[in-house]
C-alpha cells in the first residue's frame, strides 16, 4: 500500500526515525557496563493497547488516523527489533463488529506476548480495519490476563482517538490493577483528542497529547525511551543544618501504588564527599523509608525520565553511649531504647557500644537490676552523647537448703520487688546496682509461715559480699 506520507515528509520521518534505535540503545549498553544498582537488564514487556473504533477512519492531516498510526507504529517497532529483554504484545479493540450496534466486547489479543514478534504485530496493524466502538477500560481489564506471570516491568501503552464509550470506569481500572501491581501506570497518547478531553485521562495513567503527526511520533518515541531507559538519582540525607552529610544506612524504595518493594541501597558518600548517584527505574512513584532509628518515610518522590533527579531527606543523626563507671567487661546488660514520652521499642543496645539515633529526646530503660530508667536524655547532630551508670556489685546468698526467696527494695510505698531466689539452688550469686536491699526467703522443708527469713544487705560497687540465709 502506498504510503498516506508526502515524500518530503516520509524522508524526514526516516531520518529521524533511523537514529532512534541508537538512541534506545545506547542507554541501555552504558548502564550494562556501569553495572550500578541495576545488576542485569531487567525484562520489560510493553503491551500496545490499540484503538481500531469506527472513528479511527477520520481525515488526521496527510491521511486517515489508522493510516498515520500504523505507519508510525511499524516505524517504531522496527527500531526496536535490537534491544534486548524486550516482549511485545498487541490488543485491538473496535475492529470486530461493526457500528451501530455497538458491542462493548470488542476487544481482542491478537499478538501475544514473546520475543520477535515484531514483524507479527506489524502484519497485524496492516490488516486493522476499523469498524466498531470503544470499550477501554473492559479493554484495559482484559489486559491483566495478557501479562505472563514471573519477574518483570508490564507497561501499558494506550493509543486512541476517543474517550469511553461502554460506561467504563478507566480511572477506577487502571487504579485497582496498578495497585494490585499488574502494571505500572500506563501511558496513553490521544490521537487529535479534544484538548477538553485530556482530564478524562489524567487519572488513568500518563496522558501525551498527539495534536497532529509530529507530536504522534514525538509522543511514541518519548513513551518507548521512558519505558526501556533508566534514570539517575540522587537522595541526599539532611542534617539539622540542612547539610548531605548523613549516610551509610539502609535506604527501601517502594512502589507507592502496589506497596512492592523495588530497591534496597546502603547510602553511600561518593570519593568528592557528595551522595552516590542511583540508577532507577524512572516510572513508578516512590516511596522510600531510610532506616534510621527510629525510621524516615519520604512518601510520593516522582523520577523525571532521563534527566538527574534529586530529593533531600531530613535524618539528623547523632550517637549514644552507655557504660559503666570503672571496668565491668564482663556484664552485659541491655538497654530498652524509646522515644521520649512513648512506650514503642526502637532498639535494644548493648552497654559500652555506640549506636546511632535521630536528634531528639529519648526515654531509656537500662536491664540491671534493679532496672534504671533515664527520661529525656538528648541526642545532638554528629555528638555522642555519654551515659555512665554505677558500677555494680556481687552478692552471694548461701543456705542449707533450696527455698522460696525474693530481694527487694524499701521504697516509701513499700517493698519493690527486684528479682526471686532459684528454688533449686542453695547458693547463687547475683549482680546487682549499688544499694540497699532486702532478701526474703522460707526454706523448702519448712511448711510453716513463721520460718520465713528476713534479711537487710547492702551492695557496694565492684564489691562482693555472702549473705547467710539460716
Amino acid at each position: 500500500m502506498k504510503s498516506a506520507f508526502p515524500d518530503h515528509i516520509r524522508y524526514s520521518l526516516n531520518r529521524i526515525l533511523s537514529l532512534l534505535p541508537v538512541l534506545l540503545f545506547f542507554p541501555l549498553l552504558v548502564h550494562a557496563q556501569e553495572k550500578k544498582n541495576l545488576a542485569a537488564p531487567v525484562l520489560t514487556r510493553i503491551e500496545f493497547l490499540f484503538d481500531a473504533s469506527q472513528s479511527m477512519y477520520g481525515r488526521w492531516q496527510s491521511g486517515t488516523k489508522i493510516e498515520v498510526a500504523r505507519e508510525l507504529m511499524t516505524r517504531l517497532l522496527d527500531s526496536m527489533r535490537y534491544i534486548s529483554n524486550v516482549e511485545l504484545a498487541l490488543r485491538v479493540y473496535g475492529h470486530q463488529k461493526q457500528f451501530p450496534p455497538q458491542d462493548c466486547d470488542d476487544s481482542k489479543l491478537e499478538v501475544p506476548f514473546s520475543k520477535g514478534n515484531i514483524s507479527r504485530i506489524q502484519q497485524v496493524l496492516k490488516t486493522i480495519v476499523p469498524k466498531g466502538t470503544t470499550p477501554i477500560a473492559a479493554s484495559l481489564e482484559l489486559c491483566a490476563n495478557d501479562f505472563p506471570s514471573g519477574p518483570g516491568r508490564n507497561i501499558i501503552i494506550l493509543i486512541t482517538d476517543g474517550i469511553e464509550e461502554c460506561n467504563g470506569d478507566l480511572c477506577a481500572v487502571s487504579a485497582a490493577l496498578q495497585k494490585k501491581g499488574v502494571f505500572l501506570k500506563p501511558f496513553i497518547i490521544g490521537v487529535g483528542l479534544d484538548p477538553s478531553l485530556k482530564k478524562s485521562f489524567d487519572c488513568a495513567g500518563r496522558y501525551f497529547d498527539a495534536s497532529n503527526e509530529i507530536t504522534f511520533r514525538q509522543a511514541l518515541n518519548v513513551v518507548i525511551a521512558q519505558a526501556l531507559n533508566a534514570t539517575t538519582f540522587q537522595v541526599n540525607l539532611l542534617d539539622q543544618y540542612g547539610n548531605p552529610t548523613e549516610t551509610n544506612v539502609n535506604m527501601t524504595f517502594y512502589d507507592h501504588t502496589s506497596g512492592e518493594m523495588k530497591y534496597n541501597f546502603i547510602h553511600t558518600l561518593n570519593a568528592k564527599g557528595n551522595p552516590d548517584t542511583l540508577v532507577l527505574d524512572p516510572l513508578p512513584v516512590y516511596d522510600i523509608v531510610v532506616h534510621t532509628i527510629p525510621p524516615v518515610r519520604k512518601d510520593s518522590v516522582v523520577l523525571t525520565p532521563g534527566k538527574h533527579t534529586t530529593t533531600g531527606i531530613e535524618c539528623p543523626q547523632g550517637y549514644l553511649l552507655i557504660k559503666f563507671d570503672g571496668n565491668a567487661e564482663y556484664l552485659k546488660p541491655a538497654v530498652i531504647i524509646r522515644r521520649a514520652g512513648t512506650m514503642k521499642t526502637l532498639n535494644i543496645q548493648e552497654l559500652n557500644y555506640s549506636r546511632k539515633y535521630l536528634t531528639g529526646k529519648y526515654d531509656l530503660e537500662i536491664l540491671t537490676l534493679p532496672r534504671i530508667y533515664l527520661e529525656d536524655v538528648e541526642i545532638g547532630q554528629s555528638k555522642t552523647t555519654t551515659l555512665q551508670i554505677p558500677r555494680p556489685g556481687m552478692v552471694t546468698w548461701v543456705s542449707n537448703n533450696q527455698g522460696y526467696g525474693s530481694i527487694y527494695t524499701e521504697e516509701k510505698s513499700g517493698l519493690m520487688w527486684i528479682c526471686n531466689l532459684d528454688e533449686n539452688l542453695t547458693k547463687e550469686t547475683i549482680v546487682l546496682q549499688p544499694g540497699k536491699y532486702k532478701v526474703v526467703y522460707r526454706p523448702k522443708n519448712s511448711r510453716e509461715s513463721i520460718y520465713t527469713i528476713e534479711k537487710d544487705f547492702s551492695v557496694v560497687s565492684g564489691e562482693s559480699s555472702i549473705v547467710i540465709l539460716n
